[in-house]
């Protein structure tokens, strides 16, 4: 068997648009993660979350695996992937049961998600996430958590994420040509929101902006629970492309100018700041103002983050996310993205960095590796729940044994 059993270890991959990044974890004995690894390449054969070549897509996967591999020191066998992209949907949904015993169990809490996530789904679509809400147990509402409590009849709300089928099988096909396979496929800001957010931000109620290079993921939470997903097709990509083509310099060094000159605001640079830019077809290299840069980069970021805020807008929700908004993914990270989001919003932003992680923590810091680490929180937290489902199946066999002794002797 691999490594990875051996180690408790967990992987995250992300498999984005411009990038794709590989995270190991070790689950450490307090529950805890510890990075052990990292694995980053370039995405060839990606375009705004879908796969349009599955062997291109298949070797940046590969390479990023084997960096992880090697700088772990570990054998990977299975991951944790994301997925994003236009063709995803989300859509809130109840189910009703009556109470078995007139005490609520956790058989009465299973029954009633599976009424709530049995609405009819497409033949064509994947059902990803069904994520509880709250229930209503008679007429009391606004439960979290039902278990224990009495009553007649109980009532649940579930917020239920699908995708296109296909879409999640190319991806799981480039995972397998690499010789692995996919744990589980989760929502890429679903993921990140269990990286960088905390508690008391999904209890005030807060919106995480995932700005990636082909995609805006958005989840909103109110009262810590999700209660709207999205998908914007556009991200940073297009202002790499507006770069490349109003200084007409390539798209690597385009990128290179975003990364390391760019900022969101040209009211933050100074018009005598100035970068090199170079050319195409051998020409010679230019000196432009930084100024210049900002000009070009503005327009776009206010269309980017509008598009957010009419999402927020369109779900009914902008009243609630009294904890404002909180940006990740790597577009997010750029100079002023924050003051000219503040700007946009009229609401309190921060850039939301991997938190609760040990180890090679600083490899991970960077935004831009919120899915993945938050992919690690997923799979911890579906590691233990399965843990306390088995010994508690374990112990109820066990009372039914010893009951049936002391009812024979």
């Amino acid at each position: 068997m691999s490594k990875v059993i051996d180690r408790n270890l967990i992987v995250g991959l992300d498999i984005g648009t411009s990038q794709v990044k590989a995270v190991v974890g070790e689950l450490l004995e307090d529950g805890d993660i510890s990075i052990v690894g990292v694995g980053t390449q370039a995405a060839r054969g990606m375009d705004k979350g879908g796969v349009n070549d599955l062997d291109l897509v298949g070797q940046s996967v590969k390479r990023a695996i084997e960096e992880l591999e090697l700088m772990a020191d570990c054998r990977v066998s299975s991951v944790f992937m994301s997925i994003s992209g236009r063709h995803v949907q989300c859509q809130n949904e109840n189910g009703m049961v009556p109470i078995n015993n007139k005490e609520v169990t956790q058989e009465d809490v299973d029954n009633v998600i599976h009424a709530a996530r049995s609405v009819p789904i497409a033949a064509e679509r994947r059902l990803l996430h069904v994520l509880p809400q709250e229930y209503t147990i008679d007429v009391q509402e606004g439960i979290k958590n039902p278990i224990g409590m009495s009553g007649v009849r109980m009532e649940a709300k579930a917020h239920i994420v699908t995708c296109a089928d296909d879409m999640a099988k190319n991806l799981v096909k480039c995972v397998e040509r690499c010789g692995l396979t996919s744990d589980h496929m989760i929502f890429s800001a679903l993921a990140s929101s269990y990286a960088i957010l905390t508690e008391d931000e999904k209890e005030l109620g807060v919106c995480v902006v995932d700005i990636g290079g082909g995609t805006i993921d958005m989840v909103i939470y109110t009262d810590g629970v999700i209660r709207h997903t999205a998908v914007i097709p556009v991200a940073g990509n297009q202002i790499t492309s507006d770069i490349a083509k109003i200084f007409r310099t390539p798209i690597g060094y385009a990128e290179e100018i975003k990364i390391n000159y760019a900022c969101a605001l040209k009211d933050m640079v100074s018009m005598e700041e100035t970068i090199e830019v170079h050319s195409v077809g051998g020409r010679p290299s230019r000196t432009m103002s930084r100024h210049t840069l900002a000009e070009v980069i503005e327009p776009r970021y206010q269309e980017l983050f509008e598009l957010a805020q009419e999402e927020i807008r369109s779900s009914g929700l902008e009243e609630q996310i009294a904890a404002g908004i909180v940006l990740t993914g790597g577009t997010a990270k750029m100079e002023g993205a924050v003051e000219f989001a503040e700007e946009i919003f009229h609401m309190p932003v921060r850039v939301g960095q991997a938190r609760s992680v040990k180890g090679l923590a600083e490899y991970v810091e960077d935004p831009a590796y919120a899915t993945a680490v938050g992919l690690l929180h997923y799979g911890k937290d579906l590691v233990q729940t399965k843990n306390t489902n088995k010994n508690a199946s374990g112990e109820s066999l066990w009372k039914r044994v010893h009951s049936w002794f002391k009812g024979e002797f």
